[in-house]
C-alpha cells in the first residue's frame, strides 16, 4: 500500500472538505507559490473545495497570464525573481530590477525578498555574502524600488527553530536565529510601507517576540504560512495566549498557507504502486497532486476552526532531522485551537483586506503623482 506524505490517514479530502462546510468567511490565501496549467486546475479544484476565495501567489513572471486564465480576477501576484535563471547574480541584481518594474506594471501588490539564513550561502556562491541580505545594497536598492512603484515587501526572515538545531547549528557561520532580524528591522525603520512577514514572522515559536516586532512597527503583517512548521509550533501555543495574540494583532495577521504548485507534480510514476511515497516525493499523479494541496488546507483549517487533537496527516521532516531515529513519514500533533467568530473573520479575510487596501492606496497615489 502506498503511503502519501500528504495523506497518512487515507483520508478522503474532498469529503473532509465538505465536512467542514463554508467557511465563517470566505477565505484569501497571502502566500502561495502556483506555476504549471495542470496543476493550478487541480489547484483551484481544491481552493473551491476549502472556500478559498482569494489568493496571491508568487508565481514566474512568464506565467502569469497562464495562472490568471484559470483562475480569473481570484488571484494576485507577488514579484519574484527567476530562481530558475542561468545567471543567477544577474537574476538576483539588476535582472531582478526589471522584473520588479515589470510585476508592478502587471499590477502585482507585493514584492517578495527571500532572506532566510540559507541566502548567506547564496550570496557565498556568488561573490558577496551581503548580496541577499535586506539590508545589503542591492537589496536595499531592489526593496526602494518596489516601495517607489507602489508595492508593499514580502520577506522571509529566519526560519524554524529546528533548524538553529541542525542546519544552522553552526552560529560562527550563520548567527543565532535572534541576530536574523537585525536586517529586518533596519529595513522596517528605512522604508515605512506596508510589510508583510511569511511564516509568523519566522517565529511561530515565540509569540512574545512577535508582540515586540507588531509594537514597535505598525506597518508590519505577519502570515500564518509554512503550514508544517506552523502544524507543529501553534499545536503547542496555549489556545487562550494564542487567541489572545491573535485578537490584539486583529488586522495584521493574514492566512497562508504556502503551497506550492507544479505540473511535476501531475507526472503519473508507476513506481508509486509499490514503494512509499517519502516527503521529498511529494506528488506523483494528479490525485496525489489533489491531496497534497488539499492537506494543507485540511490542516489550517482543523488548527483553527476545530476543537480537535490528533495527529497531522502531514509528514514533518523536521522531527527526523532532529533524531534520525524517528521515521520520515512521523507526523506531530495537530492542537485545534477551535478560534472565536471575530479572530476567524480577521484571520482568515479582513487582514489580507487591510494590507491589500493599504498597497493599493500607496500604488494610487504614486500612479497620480
Amino acid at each position: 500500500m502506498t503511503v502519501h506524505a500528504a495523506n497518512l490517514h487515507d483520508l478522503n479530502y474532498r469529503d473532509e472538505a465538505a465536512a467542514f462546510g463554508t467557511p465563517y468567511t470566505p477565505i484569501t490565501d497571502i502566500h502561495t507559490h502556483l506555476r504549471g496549467k495542470a496543476a493550478v486546475r487541480v489547484y483551484a479544484d481544491v481552493a473551491e473545495c476549502y472556500g478559498i476565495d482569494h489568493v496571491v501567489s508568487m508565481t514566474p513572471f512568464d506565467q502569469l497570464d497562464t495562472v490568471r486564465d484559470i483562475l480569473g480576477d481570484r488571484v494576485q501576484f507577488i514579484a519574484v525573481p527567476d530562481w530558475r535563471a542561468e545567471d543567477p547574480q544577474h537574476a538576483h541584481g539588476t535582472g531582478f530590477d526589471e522584473r520588479i518594474r515589470q510585476f508592478a506594471a502587471a499590477g502585482a501588490p507585493l514584492c517578495k525578498f527571500w532572506a532566510a539564513p540559507r541566502a548567506l550561502d547564496y550570496g557565498r556562491d556568488m561573490g558577496d555574502e551581503a548580496f541577499l541580505r535586506l539590508d545589503g545594497p542591492n537589496r536595499t536598492r531592489q526593496i526602494e524600488l518596489a516601495a517607489s512603484l507602489g508595492m508593499g515587501i514580502m520577506t522571509h526572515i529566519a526560519d524554524p527553530d529546528t533548524w538553529f538545531q541542525t542546519t544552522y547549528s553552526d552560529t560562527d557561520r550563520y548567527d543565532t536565529k535572534a541576530r536574523q532580524y537585525d536586517q529586518l528591522e533596519v529595513m522596517l525603520e528605512a522604508v515605512p510601507v506596508p510589510w508583510l512577514a511569511a511564516h509568523m514572522g519566522g517565529s511561530p515559536e515565540d509569540l512574545d517576540h512577535l508582540d515586540v516586532l507588531l509594537e514597535r512597527y505598525p506597518h508590519l503583517y505577519l502570515d500564518t504560512s509554512a503550514t508544517k512548521w506552523m502544524v507543529r509550533e501553534l499545536s503547542r501555543q496555549d489556545t487562550e495566549r494564542l487567541t489572545g495574540f491573535l485578537r490584539r494583532w486583529t488586522g495584521r495577521i493574514c492566512f497562508g498557507s504556502d503551497i506550492v504548485t507544479q505540473d511535476e507534480h501531475m507526472q503519473v510514476d508507476d513506481t508509486t504502486d509499490t514503494q512509499t511515497t517519502t516527503w521529498s516525493t511529494k506528488a506523483a499523479s494528479p490525485t496525489q497532486a489533489f491531496d497534497l494541496y488539499a492537506s494543507r488546507y485540511w490542516a489550517l483549517r482543523t488548527l483553527w476552526e476545530r476543537d480537535w487533537t490528533g495527529l497531522s496527516p502531514i509528514a514533518d521532516p523536521d522531527l527526523h532531522m532532529l533524531d534520525e531515529s524517528v521515521s520520515e513519514l512521523a507526523s506531530p500533533t495537530l492542537k485545534g485551537h477551535a478560534l472565536p467568530a471575530d479572530v476567524l473573520q480577521s484571520l482568515y479575510a479582513g487582514a489580507a483586506a487591510c494590507l491589500l487596501h493599504h498597497v493599493q492606496c500607496a500604488s494610487a497615489t504614486n500612479d497620480s503623482k
